[in-house]
């Protein structure tokens, strides 16, 4: 290579460097933002399902982009009346029916529940151990969610033994019916 090939090629390597004269520096994205532009996070969206019973003033769920976060579900009908007096299975399952009531209306299927507590009032581990039966028939074979139950002194009404909440990812915007077991044909 000839002295005015080198010469011409460490020019241009370092012009490519930047200018030797000092920047002021840029500010930093916040550290683990993983963002060069950073984004306003997606706008809340408060869901009232029908025929599920809510408390004045809050909301059943919250959504926010895919991410559903389900308020305490109680095992009161559409009408506001306790279902399965002094049954802890039955007050799940209508508990449950309320909490899936909310994803389908964001537009999901059961098992788009990622993690889901059972609150239990006086339990004793047959009772967890029946709930934690009857909380799996929602979900398909092998894709139940995180699980934790409680067992708690009270709930909001006296003859109120069961109550659930959650997090639902929803993983399409269409419902994925193939993973919904109350679609599956009989």
């Amino acid at each position: 290579m000839s002295r005015a090939a080198a010469a011409l090629l460490a020019a241009c390597a370092l012009a490519a460097c930047g200018p030797t004269t000092s920047a002021p520096p840029q500010p930093a994205a916040p550290p683990g933002s993983g963002r060069i532009y950073p984004m306003a996070p997606p706008t809340p969206e408060f869901i009232q399902a029908p025929n599920v019973p809510t408390l004045p003033g809050f909301s059943s769920a919250v959504k926010i982009g895919q991410t559903i976060y389900l308020a305490g579900q109680v095992p009161l009908d559409s009408t506001g009346l306790l279902v399965g007096e002094g049954d802890r299975v039955a007050q799940l399952k209508r508990a449950l029916g309320n909490a899936t009531a909310i994803v389908r209306f964001a537009r999901g299927v059961p098992a788009d529940i990622v993690k889901l507590t059972i609150y239990c009032v006086g339990c004793t581990r047959d009772d967890f151990d029946a709930m934690r039966t009857a909380a799996s028939g929602i979900f398909p074979i092998g894709e139940g969610a995180a699980l934790t139950m409680i067992g708690v002194a009270a709930l909001p009404e006296p003859d109120m033994l069961v109550a659930v909440d959650g997090v639902a990812v929803l993983r399409g915007t269409i419902p994925d019916r193939t993973r919904d077991p109350a679609a599956a044909p009989h």
